[in-house]
């Protein structure tokens, strides 16, 4: 289990000492999902709100910032597939853990009052067959 480190941005100083601006229009931030724990939960509320927090403070100085964050903190695909499960359906799994933690990260993002989108490279529907009732008979 980890903390979350405070979010830093490099800031450069003009020639005046109080105009004080972003080195980078835009960054990306890798988060662990542990980064979202605290003690035995997998995700607590008050550390995705701090993390929110943190990362507001960089878009207020009008640095645009892209997420990608993992999901081990709820699932490892590749743990589990070293213990016997099938490797595609425990990365499946963890892609769904990613997914979760980019929700909660979400819904702390817009409590702040930063609009955000989740985004992910497969489409939602492909993870299991449609339901079709002649079929699951």
């Amino acid at each position: 289990m980890s903390s979350a480190a405070p979010v830093k941005s490099r800031l450069r100083e003009s020639n005046r000492t109080s105009d004080v601006r972003p080195l980078y229009k835009r960054i990306l931030l890798k988060l662990t999902g542990e980064a979202l724990q605290k003690e035995n939960l997998a995700i607590d509320p008050n550390v995705v709100l701090s993390i929110s927090k943190q990362i507001q403070k960089v878009t207020e100085q009008k640095v645009q910032v892209a997420i990608v964050i993992g999901g081990g903190n709820i699932f490892r695909g590749m743990n589990a597939a070293a213990r016997g499960m099938d490797r595609a359906t425990a990365d499946t799994m963890g892609m769904l853990a990613t997914i979760i933690n980019s929700l909660a990260l979400q819904d702390g993002l817009e409590k702040v009052g930063i609009s955000s989108r989740v985004m992910t490279a497969i489409r939602m529907e492909a993870i299991a067959e449609p339901y079709i009732r002649r079929r699951a008979m």
